[in-house]
């Protein structure tokens, strides 16, 4: 009896061991991603992805879906008050889902009007119905830090990062630098907020919380800060809480190079001979819109043999400017502008050998560098103030020369 026991305890152990190699052996089965888009699931229609070519209809793709002449006016008198088909444009995406029984039958046209919205025409009843949906938006944040490497744009598109914040930290600190003088190993940190379409497209630039660049060691900081919490728009400051915008941009173009500078004696391209230049020389393609780098009114707005196409700018009693050898005059004499307004375009008209604008500088009725001119900064901050704003300024600036220890001490 004992021997019958152990001999029905070892089948039984190896009846068992044989079930679990059998269990592992059982490949385990994928589970399904289901893929939705649109507020569709994909899988249960044939889909066809396209875009709109020139001479595309709304009723024209339709009636290739073998929709008759009658059905297209109605589905469009059903749908006129929920979706403009005027607006409908040639290179934008649009997706028809059909039934997957009968092919040739469409009942969803999807029309992707940007990256963010798109309008759903509904076929699927006997009343057609059209609605609009926009993808949902999230907002993330991050700090990056760099070297510029070739240009301030270029390094920018290495990160990964939207144009818009090139031209976003040109607008900053267009008072307090010279982008024409950045040189490689300059380097700058920014924390910043992107937008993302469905948590993975990227949507651009959503906005700026701080900033830094360094030019021949020397940092310069860049918060921004509402003094009035009703105020539209917020100012830039530096650590201390001083304004960096200033009277003054510090060029008449956001992105160029100095092609000569001023000079009491300089050997004139045109006129082969040695003369006072007065001036400084932007070279950049005709066509590049010329700023004014100050608020001021248009005192002079035409043409001279010498100076081509001109504008000149009294900004108050002190300072005037003059911008010569535009391609185009954009204001007229009396206008008023304000500073970063387009008054004109880059050329080469006058004596001149190539398109760029030569920027001229009064203070006090005689003609100066402006490059070496210490120019007035506008209104600062109010010293009640200060304390919400150093609050507000202290955890980020200690972020940016983290990450800028981190990155640049490596």
């Amino acid at each position: 009896m004992r021997y019958l026991t152990i001999i029905i305890l070892l089948f039984t152990l190896i009846a068992c061991n044989n079930e679990e190699k059998q269990d592992k052996q059982q490949p385990i089965a994928k589970k399904k991603t289901v893929k939705k888009e649109f507020g569709f699931v994909l899988d249960d229609f044939t889909v066809v992805n396209d875009t709109i070519q020139s001479g595309d209809t709304f009723g024209g793709l339709l009636q290739k879906q073998g929709y008759s002449v009658t059905d297209v006016h109605n589905i469009t008198q059903a749908i006129r008050d929920s979706f403009n088909l005027r607006d409908i444009r040639i290179g934008k995406p649009y997706t028809l889902l059909k039934n997957k029984q009968k092919p040739d039958s469409l009942e969803v046209f999807i029309y992707q009007a940007d990256r963010l919205s798109y309008y759903v025409v509904d076929l699927r009843d006997s009343i057609a119905k059209a609605y609009k949906k926009t993808r949902p938006l999230t907002i993330k944040r991050r700090v990056i830090a760099a070297e510029i490497e070739g240009s301030l744009s270029a390094t920018v598109q290495k990160l990964g990062s939207s144009p818009a914040l090139t031209h976003e930290l040109s607008e900053i600190y267009a008072w307090s630098i010279d982008f024409f003088k950045l040189q490689k190993g300059d380097k700058f940190a920014v924390t910043i907020n992107e937008r993302f379409i469905s948590d993975t497209i990227y949507g651009g630039l959503e906005s700026i919380e701080a900033a830094y660049f360094e030019t021949k060691g020397d940092k310069k900081y860049a918060f921004p800060f509402k003094q009035e919490p009703t105020a539209k728009r917020a100012d830039y400051y530096d650590e201390e809480g001083k304004v960096l915008k200033s009277m003054f941009l510090k060029a008449p173009l956001k992105f160029s190079r100095i092609s000569s500078r001023f000079s009491p004696k300089r050997f004139h391209p045109v006129q082969k001979r040695w003369k006072a230049h007065n001036g400084t020389d932007y070279a950049a393609p005709t066509g590049t819109p010329i700023m004014t780098t100050a608020s001021g009114t248009v005192i002079a707005a035409g043409y001279t043999s010498g100076n081509g196409n001109y504008v000149k700018v009294r900004h108050n009693s002190t300072y005037t400017t003059q911008y010569l050898h535009m391609s185009k005059i954009k204001v007229r004499r009396g206008q008023h502008v304000n500073q970063g307004d387009v008054i004109g375009l880059v050329g080469s008209t006058g004596l001149a050998t190539g398109p760029h604008v030569c920027y001229r500088f009064w203070k006090n009725g005689v003609q100066v560098d402006a490059l070496k001119q210490k120019l007035p900064t506008s209104q600062p901050m109010a010293d009640k103030y200060k304390p919400k704003f150093i609050e507000h300024m202290t955890p980020l600036k200690k972020e940016l020369d983290s990450i800028s220890n981190i990155t640049f001490n490596k």
